[in-house]
C-alpha cells in the first residue's frame, strides 16, 4: 500500500522500491549488487588513471585487489567497533553485512595501509599509487552510496527542502529515526512516512564533484600524492557538513562528537598541511 519512496517537492513517486532480488529461491540485496559494481567500475577508473599518471595498470590491478578486500574489511570493523553497544550483545550479527553496516572511512583507512604495505613490498612510490587509486575509490563512492537508497538507511533529519525524501516508516530501522522526524511524520492514504534529506544523494554528488577536480588535477600534478591529498581534504569538508545532517552518526565513545566529523577536520588539517609543505618544496625545486 503506497509508494516505497517519494520525492514530494520534485514529483517523483516510486513504487516497489525493494531491497532485495531473489534468484534461484536465493535473496540477494541490492546493497551487496550496487557496492559489488561500484567496485568495478573504480577499478575501471583507476586503470585509466594509472595510464594518464604512467603507473603500471597492471600493478594497479593487484592492488586492487589488496584494497578491496582490505577495505570491506576496514569498513565493517569500523562500524562494529563504534556500535559496539549493539554487536556485543548480537555477536553473530557482526558478519551480516547484507543488512548493511560498511562505514566508509573504516574503508579508506584499511585502503591506504593496505596500499602501504603493498607499495614496500613492491618497491614503488606510495604517493603515486594512492593518487592513481583515489579516483577508482571515489568511483566506488559515488556508486556505493545508492546502496543506501535501497536499504532505505544514511538519510538525514527532517527537511522540507527541495530534494526532502518521504521513506515508509515500517521501511526504516527505528533506530534511525530521532525524535525530530518522528515529530514531522506526514500520513497520506493511511501509510506513514518520514521526510528527511537524502543524505546519501548528497554525498554521491558531492562526490562527483570531488571527482572532477582529482581528474582535472591529474593534468597538473606537480608532486606525488597531490591528488591523493586533495581528495582527503575535499571529501573531508563534504562528510563533515553532511555528517552533521544524519540521524546515524557514530559516536566517539563517552562523547557525543560523530566519529566521522572528529575523523574529517584531523584529515583536512593533515592535508592541507602536507599539500603547502610539499608545494613549496617543489617551488624550491623548481627555482633552482
Amino acid at each position: 500500500m503506497g509508494a516505497d519512496i517519494r520525492f514530494p517537492h520534485l514529483g517523483i513517486i516510486l513504487q516497489n522500491v525493494g531491497k532485495s532480488i531473489s534468484i534461484g529461491g536465493f535473496s540477494i540485496a541490492y546493497y551487496g549488487i550496487i557496492i559489488a559494481v561500484g567496485m568495478l567500475l573504480g577499478i575501471i577508473m583507476a586503470t585509466w588513471q594509472a595510464k594518464r599518471l604512467g603507473v603500471d595498470s597492471e600493478l594497479i590491478s593487484n592492488l586492487a585487489i589488496c584494497d578491496i578486500i582490505c577495505a570491506l574489511i576496514g569498513a565493517r570493523a569500523y562500524y562494529v567497533i563504534f556500535r559496539w553497544d549493539y554487536y556485543g550483545k548480537h555477536p553473530v550479527e557482526i558478519f551480516n553485512i547484507r543488512a548493511g553496516g560498511l562505514a566508509i572511512y573504516g574503508g579508506v583507512l584499511a585502503g591506504i595501509l593496505a596500499t602501504y604495505i603493498f607499495s614496500r613490498i613492491q618497491k614503488t612510490s606510495f604517493l603515486d599509487l594512492t593518487d592513481v587509486a583515489c579516483a577508482g575509490l571515489l568511483t566506488g563512492q559515488i556508486m556505493g552510496r545508492w546502496g543506501n537508497f535501497f536499504n532505505r538507511e544514511a538519510f538525514g533529519g527532517y527537511t522540507d527542502n527541495l530534494l526532502a525524501m518521504q521513506l515508509k516508516r515500517t521501511d526504516v530501522r527505528t533506530g534511525d529515526m530521532t525524535k525530530d522526524v518522528l515529530e514531522h511524520i506526514v500520513t497520506l492514504n493511511g501509510v506513514e512516512y518520514i521526510q528527511v534529506h537524502p543524505t546519501f544523494f548528497y554525498e554521491s554528488l558531492w562526490n562527483v564533484g570531488v571527482l572532477l577536480v582529482i581528474l582535472f588535477l591529474t593534468k597538473h600534478r606537480r608532486f606525488s600524492g597531490q591528488l591523493f591529498f586533495s581528495y582527503l581534504a575535499l571529501y573531508g569538508l563534504g562528510r563533515f557538513w553532511i555528517e552533521g545532517l544524519r540521524t546515524d552518526q557514530l559516536k566517539l565513545f563517552g562523547t557525543g562528537l560523530a566519529v566521522s566529523q572528529v575523523l574529517s577536520v584531523i584529515l583536512v588539517v593533515f592535508s592541507l598541511g602536507i599539500s603547502i609543505y610539499m608545494g613549496k618544496i617543489t617551488k624550491k625545486k623548481d627555482l633552482r
